[in-house]
């Protein structure tokens, strides 16, 4: 299979930053779909890539955004929708289920065929939250197109590198307050670097092996929620007291305050999303998966130590160097 363009949905955010700059390292033409061209200027000066205004929920426009193009990465996922209901509110089917389906309508009316999908752990119809819950069904949707379409799909567990939202998050709260009370303390993870998530995803673009398959990213060790705050807090040299809330009343109570903020660093949902750990037994792993340690990484965006390279590190850390 001969790859020279790929259309990035999700490409603006975290991970579609890395992607794009890993498919941009090895010539091969990017397109970003995006409704703001002006927040994305970063990726802009990215040889190979260029930056398309386009309402992606169009059946017709992303139709025609696909063709000329020889594969689809769907990154699109939100963590919040205030329109909280059973099974999942508007925000979540938008996102996670709606837009998967007309990715994979305007693929069979485009021709393009081979689909990446970016899903979560613990994704599942069933699952304990609106997010996994969502997710699941998104899941479902591209799954059920796997006799016409080229995919494969990705279920990684927390993702974390420069700029990310999860221990950055922590780092701020712990850089702000001296006491931190700390909901879900006992939730268990796996954190997956954000470069090697990049990797795989170009890597298996030409792969026949990889259609039709479904793989779970996540790193090499596993730590409770409240091991990775406390390791956040020893990296910015930070004496804090961490309050565990447990996963009850208390812990449900922040969670409802804290999703009233603009930009909530947890809601009730997230909380009930770690009702599941978010790790992984091995069996369904990339082949020849070797992922990137924490330790290895985290320091040099979160230690004061390392301020003064921080962003020649980001860069480094970017391009693979």
């Amino acid at each position: 299979m001969e790859l020279k363009n790929v259309l990035l949905i999700g490409g603006s955010g975290f991970v579609g930053g890395w992607i794009a700059s890993c498919l941009s390292q090895r010539g091969i033409g990017v397109t970003i779909a995006t409704r703001h061209r002006d927040n994305t200027k970063k990726l802009i000066m990215l040889p190979t890539v260029s930056m398309v205004e386009a309402n992606v929920h169009d059946p017709q426009v992303l139709t025609e955004l696909m063709r000329g193009h020889d594969a689809v990465i769907n990154l699109v996922g939100v963590l919040h929708d205030k329109d909280s209901r059973l099974p999942y509110g508007k925000g979540f089917a938008a996102a996670h289920v709606d837009l998967p389906r007309t990715i994979v309508g305007a693929m069979k009316e485009s021709g393009v065929t081979r689909l990446l999908h970016m899903s979560a752990l613990n994704a599942a119809l069933d699952g304990p939250s609106e997010y996994l819950c969502s997710k699941g069904e998104g899941e479902a949707v591209v799954r059920a197109a796997m006799d016409q379409l080229e995919i494969t799909i990705f279920r990684p567990s927390v993702i974390f590198g420069p700029d990310d939202a999860f221990l950055n998050t922590f780092a701020k709260l712990l850089r702000t307050f001296p006491i931190l009370p700390l909901g879900g303390g006992a939730a268990r993870f796996q954190p997956v670097y954000v470069g090697d998530v990049a990797r795989v995803f170009v890597d298996c673009l030409t792969v026949r092996a990889t259609f039709g398959q479904t793989y779970e990213l996540c790193g090499p060790q596993v730590y409770t929620l409240r091991e990775l705050v406390e390791y956040t807090a020893q990296l910015l040299g930070k004496s804090r007291r961490i309050i565990d809330l447990g996963d009850g009343g208390w812990a449900y109570l922040q969670a409802g305050l804290l999703w009233l903020l603009p930009n909530p660093p947890m809601s009730p949902d997230n909380l009930r999303s770690m009702d599941v750990d978010s790790v992984s037994d091995g069996a369904h792993d990339y082949p020849g998966w070797q992922p990137t340690a924490l330790e290895a990484v985290a320091p040099t965006y979160l230690s004061p130590a390392e301020q003064g390279q921080v962003r020649l590190d980001r860069y480094r850390l970017r391009a693979g160097r």
